[in-house]
């Protein structure tokens, strides 16, 4: 590492210390400017170049797909093959082909996303408005509206996807069906178990009301997080301690990541991860 580079990353320390000083970082995005009466935040810029620049490193790296894959192109199929081994068995054969693109999309795009803010420069630079400093760039996921936005895609892609595959009928005896087998169940206790079942569904139907907020809360929260302790542990100690923590900050990303598309796939495989048998 030359001069020049340690002066570059002691620079960008210098800046995270003096930004941290000057107060807690924003929860919400900065309003860089507008195009066509549409807003600009921060949060978007960043997603815009860090998405160019992950697809031009995938065209660079993988290039035109050979029947012999080189090493980029063996690197992505052992992830994709990996997502796979993950995620059918809890889809289910039929949902598979469905979902699994919209997943693994899910998947690569917050991960990226995730770890955005540990690129140098990213939270650093920034101007100074009415005594704010304003970030130029910060990671796309620590957005509210970000999440929320890939929320609200997941929950109406979770209602596309099982009510094809389920078809409506099972869809609603799934939440408001008596599970109880009628054969083997006295009348009375059966009939019993009907307003039972009807209220259980009322309260599935809140708690999938639920999801999206639960989804986009739990992954701006850690994102969140991660960005304002990242920044505060610059500021006590700008050289060494937040090396530690931004190995932290690549795991997170990765469990983030993992844990927002596993749980969609899981609220997809209850609705068709059944044999044929159950479903009919």
């Amino acid at each position: 590492m030359n001069k020049h580079t340690i002066s570059f990353f002691g620079f960008l320390a210098t800046s995270a210390s003096l930004n941290a000083a000057e107060g807690s970082v924003s929860p919400g995005a900065y309003k860089l400017t507008e195009i066509f009466g549409l807003p600009i935040t921060n949060t978007i810029l960043t997603t815009w170049a860090v998405s160019i620049l992950f697809i031009v490193a995938i065209r660079l790296t993988v290039g035109k797909p050979k029947l012999i894959p080189g090493k980029g192109q063996a690197v992505i199929e052992n992830l994709i093959a990996g997502l796979r081994e993950l995620f059918e068995p809890i889809l289910g054969k039929k949902a598979f082909p469905m979902a699994f693109p919209l997943l693994i999309g899910f998947f690569v795009f917050i991960l990226i996303h995730n770890w955005s803010g540990l690129i140098p420069g990213v939270g650093v630079f920034g101007h100074y408005d009415d005594g704010d400093f304003k970030y130029w760039m910060r990671p796309a996921n620590s957005d509210l509206n970000a999440t929320l936005g890939m929320a609200l895609i997941a929950t109406l892609a979770w209602l596309y996807i099982s009510l094809k595959i389920a078809g409506p009928k099972f869809f609603i005896w799934e939440l408001f069906g008596n599970k109880a087998d009628k054969k083997e169940t006295p009348s009375a206790i059966y009939a019993f178990l009907i307003p039972i079942f009807l209220g259980v569904g009322l309260i599935e139907i809140v708690s999938i009301c639920f999801r999206p907020i639960s989804l986009s809360f739990r992954l701006y929260g850690n994102v969140y997080g991660g960005e304002s302790l990242l920044t505060s542990m610059t500021a006590k100690a700008p050289f060494v301690v937040p090396a530690v923590f931004y190995f932290y900050e690549v795991l997170v990303g990765v469990v983030q990541a993992l844990i927002f598309t596993m749980l969609v796939a899981i609220y997809i495989g209850l609705m068709t991860n059944h044999d044929e048998d159950h479903a009919h």
